[in-house]
């Protein structure tokens, strides 16, 4: 139950920015691809705020997370023992509860303190619940 529990939450962070729970997986595992994830997630906080990226919820963008979900969703699941596959669905679905969810609280954020510190919320969120995740 843990690990689809941890699943889901990666997959939460994957509806959040795509790269940082690939990025956090990565790096626990060691070698050059977390750090080329790492690289990768520090580019998309800068793309996010620009005003012409698209929306998480197009199709383009959620399927992005989709995949980013279903890959922690199923590193996560079988670093804790669990089974790949159903940790790939929890990702999956973590990671559309993350898009819309996410989605709705960054308009309210934007509403009440603007939008870049709105994204830097987020993002500061999304890095503390991967480290969060993949150091349990």
């Amino acid at each position: 139950m843990t690990a689809l529990f941890l699943a889901l939450g990666m997959g939460f962070v994957s509806g959040l920015r795509t790269f940082t729970p690939v990025a956090a997986v990565l790096l626990m595992r060691g070698g050059i691809l977390g750090i080329i994830a790492t690289v990768a997630a520090v580019g998309e906080y800068v793309l996010d705020v620009l005003p012409n990226t698209p929306s998480r919820t197009q199709a383009i963008g959620l399927s992005a997370r989709i995949v980013s979900g279903a890959f922690v969703g199923w590193m996560i699941a079988t670093m804790h023992d669990g089974s790949g596959i159903f940790g790939a669905i929890a990702g999956i679905a973590g990671a559309v509860i993350g898009a819309y969810a996410g989605h709705a609280a960054r308009l309210a954020a934007i509403a009440r303190i603007g939008r870049y510190p709105a994204a830097i919320v987020e993002d500061l969120v999304a890095i503390g619940l991967a480290a969060l995740i993949v150091t349990r």
